[in-house]
């Protein structure tokens, strides 16, 4: 058994959403069976961590025991999934509980009136999974290879259970400016007889400043303003708020109480908007001009697939990507798991978050033609409606679940026109839901009327980049490759944009195009620069570590001057 392994047998020992933790939870990881056979959740089966050695089909029976804990004996006990792909129908005790459709977003279930809290339960989850187009679907498919990869199923994140109040928070959005946050605090419904309604309490909330003081607030009702600002220090002048950037990731620990429930949260301060400075368009962190230096991050791991063996892991690639000088990571077509994004929350990496694809995909319509110049398309009104329902509430419900993270400055709806619609009208919905980021609406090419940027994905060839009236993204770039002996996931058969043999090729390949191409644009309105990418996946060699994260493939040092110089271009 190897060291990951290991670390797996332990499962997930972290709160599976550390944005809004009350005391009293359980995780569900332990003495899963999938279709008669041992399972470790939350790995997915097709992987090595989840130790599943039974037959696959796409028709799936997750089954576990449980016993709530003593703690849960009263009031009200939720059951959550982090994701199940792609569609899940919930049992317990062999009464139906209910039903999600979607393999990215996290769902839950109040089943206080069907768990038994006095002797053991039986959960049974019936999962769909044949990778259909309707539904949101990534970078997976049933004949992996190239940027292709291997597809998933089921459980794939963490099951937990959750004990609360009558009256409980169902949900918490912050919204931060430089001076304070605003605060909107939804109540769960309570049923009586046959009609429901809205309890109000009375809110408190308190803040832990970076001085060491406590600042405590009432809301007159379910939402308000908490001005950071009005709180007067000891010395009598007002406090001066701290700032969230890459290079202060500072995080404010809160509790909100409303009635018996507590939840415990953090929240930061900053804004991201585009401001014209001395007649150019340029992207801005707390007002003040930003390079958004980016790298590609897929989230797959060698020996787990959709999951490493430990949320540290997602640590890990946050900090090798700080050291080789990125503050930028571009969520690839995939939903992490909360863990990943308190991590970018916590040491300063901004994100900037994809929306998952689904429809068809075409080699030659999506990629061959637009990489040689075949760029312009119009939009297409046409197609399944059910698909174009789904895809909508899908992003509405990312958003929802990631409002929250202050990591979080730009969204990417549709990728190179992979399941591409109506992106204009997708625009004008998205920003509806969240005004306070940047949005991507066609990265890459096919673009339409309405983005916040102008996004190119440009491989193969090093160009002097024209500036238009929006901001120039680079949103991907560059994916040289470079095998490393030993580190392959398929030696047989690998994939990249132009190949070296060695660090100080590679390393020399990556500078030239920064420094031939981007850094000259800064000037003139180039905001950002994506390359492809984190790390190796299966026959994909193009990242900076190996897939197993044990090499990294450029000199450090390098990358580091690299990115001081591209800093120091704003200044």
């Amino acid at each position: 058994m190897n060291k990951n392994q290991k670390q797996a047998e332990k499962g997930w020992n972290c709160h599976p959403r550390p944005q809004m933790k009350r005391k009293d939870y359980m995780v569900l990881d332990e003495g899963w069976k999938l279709n008669g056979h041992n399972i470790r959740v939350p790995y997915v089966p097709q992987s090595e961590l989840s130790g599943y050695e039974g037959e696959l089909s796409e028709h799936m029976t997750y089954e576990v025991a449980f016993a709530v804990p003593d703690s849960f004996q009263e009031d009200k006990v939720l059951l959550h999934f982090g994701a199940v792909d792609q569609i899940a129908e919930i049992w317990i005790n062999d009464t139906f509980v209910g039903k999600h459709e979607g393999g990215y977003n996290s769902f839950s279930f109040d089943i206080s009136d069907i768990v038994k809290r006095d002797q053991e339960n039986f959960l049974r989850v019936e999962v769909t999974d044949e990778l259909s187009p309707l539904y949101p679907y990534g970078k997976q498919r049933k004949k992996r290879g190239g940027m292709w990869y291997t597809p998933v199923s089921g459980i794939w994140q963490s099951v937990w259970l959750e004990h609360v109040p009558t009256k409980y928070i169902k949900d918490v959005i912050i919204k931060p400016d430089l001076e304070g946050v605003y605060l909107q605090i939804e109540m769960a419904e309570m049923k009586t007889g046959d009609s429901t309604e809205t309890i109000p309490v009375t809110c408190e909330i308190q803040v832990k400043l970076d001085n060491g003081e406590v600042m405590i607030r009432v809301l007159d009702g379910e939402d308000g303003y908490l001005k950071l600002t009005d709180h007067m220090c000891p010395n009598g002048k007002n406090y001066k708020p701290r700032l969230w950037s890459p290079d202060d990731p500072y995080l404010y620990k809160a509790s909100i109480v409303a009635g018996e429930d507590k939840v415990d949260t953090y929240f930061a301060l900053r804004t991201i908007d585009i401001r014209e400075m001395e007649g150019i368009r340029r992207v801005c962190l707390n007002g003040e001009p930003i390079f958004m230096h980016g790298v590609l991050d897929q989230g797959y791991f060698q020996d787990g697939i959709f999951l490493p063996a430990t949320p540290k892991e997602y640590e890990q690639d946050v900090l090798r990507m700080k050291e080789l000088g990125f503050n930028m990571l571009r969520k690839h077509i995939k939903i992490e798991p909360e863990s990943f994004y308190y991590y970018c929350d916590k040491h300063g990496m901004l994100v900037m978050q994809d929306m998952i694809n689904s429809g068809s995909y075409s080699f030659i319509r999506d990629t061959a033609l637009p990489t040689i110049g075949f760029k312009k398309r119009k939009d297409s009104n046409k197609g399944d409606e059910v698909r174009k329902r789904i895809f909508k509430e899908h992003m509405e419900q990312t958003i929802k679940q990631l409002y929250n993270h202050p990591c979080i400055v730009a969204y990417t709806i549709f990728n190179e026109g992979w399941g591409q619609f109506d992106s204009d009208n997708m625009y004008d919905y998205a920003k509806s839901l969240d005004d306070s980021r940047l949005f991507d609406s066609t990265s890459g090419w096919f673009h339409q009327k309405k983005n916040d940027f102008d996004s190119e994905h440009i491989y193969f060839k090093t160009i002097d980049l024209q500036v238009g009236e929006r901001p120039l993204f680079v949103t991907e770039c560059g994916g040289f490759s470079r095998a490393i002996e030993g580190h392959l996931y398929n030696p047989k058969k690998t994939y990249g944009y132009g190949s070296a043999d060695s660090e100080q090729k590679l390393t020399n390949m990556i500078e030239h195009m920064y420094r031939k191409m981007i850094l000259p644009g800064i000037s003139r309105g180039v905001c950002g620069c994506i390359y492809t990418q984190l790390s190796d996946i299966e026959d994909e060699i193009n990242g900076f570590y190996t897939y197993d994260r044990q090499v990294c493939k450029v000199d450090k040092s390098t990358m580091q001057k690299l990115a001081e110089d591209l800093r120091n271009s704003l200044l």
